[in-house]
């Protein structure tokens, strides 16, 4: 049964593969993405895309872990990012109260795009040299539009909307908040479940080989 390393301490994709019934190790990654980006938009001399964005701090998040811990793994390294787009701008997360309610209301009532970059590495000693494959997953998320202020501050004052992308979520307090999801649910969380599958395929290796749950195993 192969080992999943997550290069990720978000606790939203961490619950999505024990839902799934995986039980992952958590390794956290030490990526300074603002200047992972700004070097990859001077080498190509031109801004990234947000899936070019999202896909590249994937890998090097995964690239980071498999750096530290080589020596240590026999398995997948999972690495994810995602960040939120609307009007042709992108969002990461706010960090701030004021740019979030910023955010927020300028999207109440309208709809973006969620886009999930994942970078999955078989590191796996019986298969040689490590090698990555990645993918950038979308989904489309609308906002309801009849949040109220009050509604807003107190979402606000929970802490939850300044540390996710687009300064919302759909599987813990945001929930409320979000109209629509026109794609896969997962990816607007932060990991797509499918697009994992997928990569795990292109290694031969169904992701029915990674429960290690009990509930999983069980059958249930």
């Amino acid at each position: 049964m192969p080992t999943l390393y997550l290069a990720s301490t978000s606790p939203a994709r961490l619950a999505l593969l024990r839902a799934a019934g995986i039980e992952p190790v958590v390794l956290a990654s030490s990526v300074d993405e603002p200047a992972a980006v700004a070097a990859a938009e001077v080498a190509e001399g031109r801004s990234l895309s947000t899936d070019e964005m999202v896909l590249l701090l994937a890998r090097a998040k995964a690239e980071a872990v498999l750096a530290q811990h080589g020596a240590e793994l026999d398995g997948f390294v999972l690495g994810g990012d995602s960040a939120f787009e609307i009007d042709g701008v992108v969002y990461g997360k706010p960090h701030e109260v004021g740019t979030a309610r910023t955010r927020w209301l300028a999207q109440r009532g309208r709809s973006g795009v969620l886009a999930s970059g994942h970078w999955l590495i078989d590191a796996r000693r019986s298969s040689g040299e490590p090698r990555g494959e990645g993918a950038v997953a979308r989904a489309g998320v609308t906002f309801v539009d009849d949040m109220t202020d009050g509604e807003l501050e107190a979402y606000l004052a929970s802490g939850e909307p300044l540390e996710v992308a687009g300064a919302f979520t759909i599987d813990s307090l945001g929930g409320p908040f979000i109209e629509r999801i026109d794609g896969d649910p997962s990816t607007v969380v932060g990991l797509s479940l499918p697009t994992f599958r997928r990569l795990l395929g292109r290694f031969e290796v169904p992701v029915t080989d990674l429960w290690n749950r009990g509930g999983a195993l069980a059958g249930g």
